[in-house]
C-alpha cells in the first residue's frame, strides 16, 4: 500500500476554554515553521458556539485540498477534529479527543474564563450543549460509513488523562493508529515526547 501523501495544508483545533496559545498548539506551529514552512497553517480562536465554530472553520478550509490536508486537534478540538475528518476524508489527529462532549461539558453552562487569559471571559450556553449533540449525531451516523485506517487516523491518548476516561478515548479512536500512554495527563504535558510520531503520520517517508 502506497504512503499517505504528504500534508500541505494543516489544520490545529485546540480545546474548551483553550486557544491558539496552548502548548501543543504552540509546539506544532513551531514544528510546522521549522520544518515545513511551505505548509499552510491555521489555528483559528473558536468561538464557543460548536456550530459557529465548525461553521468558522468549514468556511476557513472552503479552498483547500482535501486529499492533501490534514487536521490535529486536542481534547474537545479532537473531538471536532474526528467530525471535520468524516465530513471532508481528510487525515486527522487526535489527541486525547474529547468523546461525549455534550455529556461532560453540560455541568459548564454558565459563565467561563479563558485558560490562557483569566480575564476573558465567555457564556457557555445551555444550546450548545444541544449543539454537540448534534454534531455527535453526525460522527455516530457517518463513522460507521467511513471507517478509518491507521493511514487516515492517529490518536494520542493517556491512560493518565484526570479529565477523560482512556477507555472511551481508545474505542472512539478504533481503527486508527493509536499510541496508548501508560501516564501522561490531560494535556499530554510529555507532548515533546510524542511530536515526533505525530509529523511521521503527517508527513510520512514513502
Amino acid at each position: 500500500m502506497p504512503p499517505a501523501p504528504t500534508t500541505t495544508h494543516l489544520l490545529y483545533l485546540h480545546g474548551f476554554r483553550s486557544s491558539p496559545q496552548s502548548t501543543k498548539a504552540r509546539a506544532v506551529a513551531a514544528r510546522v515553521q521549522a520544518r515545513h514552512p511551505d505548509v499552510t497553517w491555521w489555528c483559528p480562536q473558536l468561538p464557543p458556539s460548536p456550530c459557529e465554530a465548525m461553521a468558522l472553520v468549514m468556511q476557513g478550509i472552503q479552498g483547500w485540498p482535501r486529499g492533501t490536508m490534514a487536521v490535529a486537534g486536542s481534547s474537545l478540538g479532537g473531538f471536532y477534529a474526528r467530525w471535520l475528518a468524516l465530513q471532508t476524508g481528510c487525515r486527522a489527529v487526535l489527541l486525547n479527543p474529547a468523546v461525549f462532549p455534550a455529556r461532560d461539558l453540560a455541568r459548564y453552562v454558565g459563565e467561563q474564563t479563558a485558560w490562557h487569559d483569566p480575564l476573558e471571559r465567555f457564556f457557555f450556553e445551555p444550546g450548545f450543549v444541544d449543539e454537540l449533540l448534534a454534531l455527535q449525531g453526525d460522527i455516530e451516523r457517518l463513522a460507521p460509513e467511513h471507517p478509518t485506517s491507521p493511514g487516515r487516523q492517529f490518536a494520542i491518548v493517556a491512560k493518565g488523562d484526570e479529565v477523560l476516561d482512556w477507555r472511551e478515548m481508545q474505542a472512539f479512536c478504533a481503527g486508527g493508529a493509536l499510541r496508548l500512554l501508560e501516564g501522561s495527563d490531560h494535556a499530554i504535558s510529555d507532548f515533546d515526547d510524542h511530536i515526533d510520531a505525530v509529523f511521521d503520520f503527517l508527513f510520512p517517508v514513502g
